[in-house]
């Protein structure tokens, strides 16, 4: 090799390692932004496919999606399911935001019967990357098609992966336990190495998220100009990245993303969590970590923060009221300690009791302060919520509701304070809930009703400018003064 081809091989190298280093820290800082893409994930449920593997398989599918761009101008999201036939679960055009796509994950079933997976790309060519379907044919759209299977296929794979190839759908081919790694490759796009995975069981198909969520990942250079930040006020380009400044008047919170006009105002914040027995024990201390999540966002004091925690199931049950615990490790400690009812499901009744008694005086709640409801549920609620739901909202409460699992999307927004995009919140998963803690902002400042700091800043703000407008007379009467004395000299 000449010493030129070295020294050009030497700068491809560099060049590529410089753009996996920026890609792997973009991916750390959760700066990505998804290329605009058609992805439709085709997985194989036939009966080699245990339910509870069935539903790893949907946990992957879910952080996969999570880390995507989900928007009709964005990446658009299918799945087709498969066994001896093809259902198709999800079409490209059925899902507008993150949120339904990934509740409507968590609803599909497994088909128990053979294996075709040919059957099912050729579904996937005619059908799933259809225009009809919501495939769009602009050049600048990739279409990506992610097949998970764990047998042989009882019909041809290589013959309809070549077409499928050849109209331009890129394949990603991952195979478990006893899979034929021969059929693999056949379906898969080249090269091979980035475009076939295997792992030797399904709990272990989670540890491929990071690669997709990385090779859908564009770094974008000005997340600023873009409008890619999530800066409540001001953002302020950096090479790669960005941070956050306030407004004037305004500090920027420990998130460093939300802006406060005061850094100490005070709020009654009650958790009200489900703990029927469809949770499961193992989940429950899954919650009880999430609430010391949020908690430990919260700046909890005798005179700022206070919380109060409420379980329920089939009756409802005050954990501690609000300002029983003024310090962050007493109040973790206390909802550590919380244990599991087990039983079932009345949400509207535990909605009623956080109006009529964790928001009284009597248990804790200061009047003038901001009150802030946090309602967590897995499932459908038994009884009837609407009312209850809007008594705490006429009450001026601001209600938040996380759902996981087979929670119920209306029953989310019907309990949610609008703008309801901003305060409902699901996943399909429990061990995703700490994505939701990190997205969780709770308001404890109204914009129409100023805390107490904004009139300091106002009235410190006047001060100078009082004490600018004397020294300048100060000055204008130094002057008169030396011009008389040059006078009487």
């Amino acid at each position: 090799m000449t010493l030129l081809g070295f020294v050009m091989l030497l700068c491809i190298l560099g060049a590529q390692a410089t753009v996996d280093l920026r890609n792997a820290a973009a991916m750390a800082a959760g700066l990505c932004n998804t290329k605009p893409t058609d992805v439709v994930f085709l997985i194989d449920s036939s009966r080699s496919v245990r339910p509870s593997e069935f539903e790893q398989v949907k946990v992957f599918l879910t952080k996969v999606i999570d880390s995507l761009t989900v928007r009709p101008d964005a990446t658009r999201v299918g799945v087709v399911n498969y066994a001896s036939r093809v259902k198709n679960e999800i079409s490209l055009k059925s899902h507008k935001t993150k949120a339904g796509l990934v509740k409507a994950v968590s609803k599909i079933e497994p088909l128990s019967s053979g294996t075709m997976t040919g059957l099912a790309m050729q579904f996937a060519i005619n059908v799933a990357f259809s225009e009809a379907e919501g495939a769009r044919k602009s050049p600048g759209i990739s279409k990506v098609a992610i097949i998970v299977t764990d047998g042989r296929p009882q019909d041809n794979v290589r013959d309809i992966a070549v077409k499928a190839r050849e109209a331009g759908i890129e394949i990603f081919a991952i195979g478990v336990g006893r899979v034929e790694m021969t059929t693999l490759r056949q379906m898969a796009s080249e090269p091979l190495e980035d475009h076939v995975d295997y792992v030797e069981s399904y709990s272990l198909i989670e540890k491929l998220t990071k690669k997709f969520q990385e090779a859908f990942c564009a770094v974008v250079s000005d997340l600023c100009a873009t409008g890619d930040h999530d800066c409540e006020h001001i953002c302020i380009s950096t090479p790669g990245s960005f941070k956050c400044a306030c407004r004037t008047g305004h500090i920027l919170m420990n998130d460093g993303r939300s802006c406060s006009a005061c850094s100490n105002a005070a709020t009654d914040v009650v958790f009200l969590i489900d703990g029927s027995k469809s949770v499961r024990p193992e989940n429950f201390e899954l919650v009880k970590k999430w609430i010391n999540q949020i908690i430990d966002k919260l700046d909890v004091s005798e005179n700022n923060a206070h919380v109060g925690l409420v379980q329920y199931s089939s009756s409802v049950k005050q954990e501690f009221p609000l300002g029983r615990h003024n310090n962050k490790k007493d109040l973790k400690d206390a909802v550590k300690g919380m244990e599991y009812m087990e039983r079932g499901t009345m949400t509207g009744q535990a909605l009623n009791f956080l109006s009529d008694n964790s928001f009284t005086p009597s248990q804790g709640a200061r009047p003038g302060v901001t009150k802030v409801g946090i309602v967590f549920t897995d499932g459908r609620s038994q009884d009837y919520i609407v009312d209850a739901a809007r008594k705490a909202k006429e009450n001026g409460f601001e209600m938040y509701a996380v759902g996981v699992g087979s929670a119920i999307e209306e029953e989310l927004r019907e309990i949610a304070s609008e703008p309801v995009a901003d305060h409902y919140f699901y996943t399909a998963d429990f061990k995703a809930m700490n994505q939701i803690a990190k997205k969780l902002q709770i308001n404890v400042c109204q914009v129409e009703d100023p805390c107490e700091c904004n009139s300091v800043v106002k009235f410190q703000k006047k001060v100078e400018e009082a004490l600018q407008a004397l020294t300048k007379k100060l000055e204008a009467v130094t002057k008169r003064i030396a011009a008389l004395e040059n006078k009487i000299v």
